[in-house]
């Protein structure tokens, strides 16, 4: 039996990678370092984190500001709010500067409550200015939570140079963009003489025209004229006008002396009432409608330091002619009200010069005020000759001087004039009362001064009340 043989190829199983021989692991390693620089996953998460950072760096900051100017608004709406009030309150409470720093607090308080939290505020009020303005100062902050990260952990709420701190002015004049014409008629009476009754006066009407006429008056304008009185009025002598105005406010017919009663009596420099259908009006004095010169045995009953200045803007001048004030005689409030009328009415602007031309009734932007200001009853008055009741002279008007005045008072009033009036030491004399509370436009412009310091404020609240007020920065 043959045996055959067969031959077969055995399978070649796979090469075990383990066992091959470790050739070329370095340009696989190469390309490992390749791919992995080439993967851009990892950047994209890297990128994404960082810009959520921004955004949320940002939104923050968003919110800090946003808590920042809500603030601010409230504070600098508080603020003005404040200022406006203390300074209402100066002019409506005879300048009282505690009750002004009071009202100013309480309205900053009452306007600042609901507003977000703030630390350090020490925003404060303070009278400045002699008494005509109300000034915030300080300042608050308010935490920042979310720009703290980059190191500002508060703002503050106004800029550090004050130019954001509010104040409220009270101004005349060109200040206040209002022309005023301002009578003050001032009683030098014989009992002005008692104490320091002369004194006050003159310190009183002279912080008024320090508050009242302002630098600047290239625009609008705050004049003021001084009409002193006391058993009659000196009129203007040598002050910009034609001459001494009592040449062409009296009759040029009257005599030099008139005999009365076995005496003689000369006329002197002053006048008295007007007579005739014009009494109580401001018509221009031409024949027939001049007013009385007196007639003396022993000159004007005002002295010579006491004749009336016109208007004038001029502080300087002003306030000299209010110092040099000095004692006169009787009381005939009548005829200084009549003067305080005259040197404010446009019907006399052809009798006075430059500045102190009053202009016309009802001018746009323009107010007349009259002061009047008296220590007592009003009890002298003069015959149709000039001379006085009490020496028999008889009463050229048939009116008592009070009577006289108050009718004078009734038509200043008619053509538009703003009276106030201002009582010193009356002693509960209630016909002298009466008769102020009557002539003034309202009782709100009726002043009672029992004292020296009580007249400074009546002044100095008739000042702020004629004042505009404003808020600056």
């Amino acid at each position: 039996m043959s045996i055959i043989q067969v031959n077969r190829a055995l399978p070649v199983s796979a090469p075990n990678r383990e066992q091959q021989p470790n050739l070329g692991q370095g340009s696989r390693s190469r390309n490992r370092l390749v791919s992995f620089a080439q993967d851009q996953a990892g950047d994209v998460a890297i990128l994404f984190g960082l810009m959520t950072m921004a955004m949320f760096m940002l939104i923050g900051a968003a919110v800090d500001i946003g808590r920042w100017l809500n603030a601010r608004d409230q504070t600098i709406a508080a603020i003005d709010a404040a200022v406006l009030a203390a300074g209402r309150t100066l002019q409506t409470n005879q300048g009282n500067q505690t009750d002004a720093i009071n009202m100013a607090k309480k309205y900053y308080q009452e306007a600042t409550k609901n507003r977000l939290s703030v630390k350090n505020d020490n925003v404060s009020f303070a009278v400045v200015d002699n008494g005509t303005a109300v000034q915030a100062t300080g300042n608050a902050e308010i935490n920042t939570p979310f720009m703290s990260f980059a190191g500002v952990k508060e703002l503050p709420l106004l800029k550090n140079t004050g130019a954001e701190h509010s104040k409220s002015q009270l101004a005349v004049g060109g200040n206040a963009e209002l022309n005023l014409e301002i009578s003050m008629m001032l009683d030098v009476s014989g009992s002005m003489g008692e104490g320091s009754k002369l004194a006050d006066m003159k310190d009183a009407a002279a912080d008024l025209v320090d508050i009242v006429v302002w630098a600047d008056q290239s625009e609008f304008t705050s004049k003021v004229a001084i009409v002193p009185f006391s058993g009659d009025v000196r009129p203007p002598v040598n002050q910009g006008l034609i001459g001494n105005l009592l040449g062409l406010v009296t009759d040029p017919l009257a005599p030099a002396t008139r005999y009365f009663d076995g005496k003689t009596w000369t006329k002197t420099a002053c006048v008295a009432e007007r007579t005739g259908t014009n009494k109580t009006k401001d018509t221009l004095p031409i024949i027939g409608n001049f007013l009385m010169a007196t007639y003396s045995r022993s000159g004007c009953s005002t002295p010579a330091s006491g004749s009336v200045m016109p208007l004038s803007n001029s502080k300087t001048d002003l306030t000299a002619k209010i110092n040099g004030l000095s004692l006169g005689g009787g009381t005939a409030g009548h005829i200084g009200t009549a003067w305080a009328y005259y040197m404010i009415s446009p019907k006399w602007s052809s009798l006075l010069t430059g500045v102190s031309t009053p202009v016309a009734y009802n001018t746009p932007k323009t107010e007349k005020i009259a002061i009047l200001m008296t220590d007592g009853e009003y009890n002298y008055t003069y015959g149709s000759t000039g001379i006085p009741t009490n020496n028999g002279g008889g009463n050229a008007n048939g009116n008592s001087s009070a009577g006289q005045a108050l009718a004078i008072c009734n038509q200043m009033k008619q053509d538009g004039i703003d009276v106030y009036t201002v009582g010193f030491d009356l002693d509960g004399n209630q016909t002298a009362i009466n008769t102020l509370k009557n002539c003034a436009s309202d009782n709100t412009k009726a002043y009672n001064a029992e004292n020296g310091e009580e007249l400074k404020k009546a002044f100095r609240d008739i000042a702020l009340k004629i004042s505009t007020l404003y808020l600056v920065k």
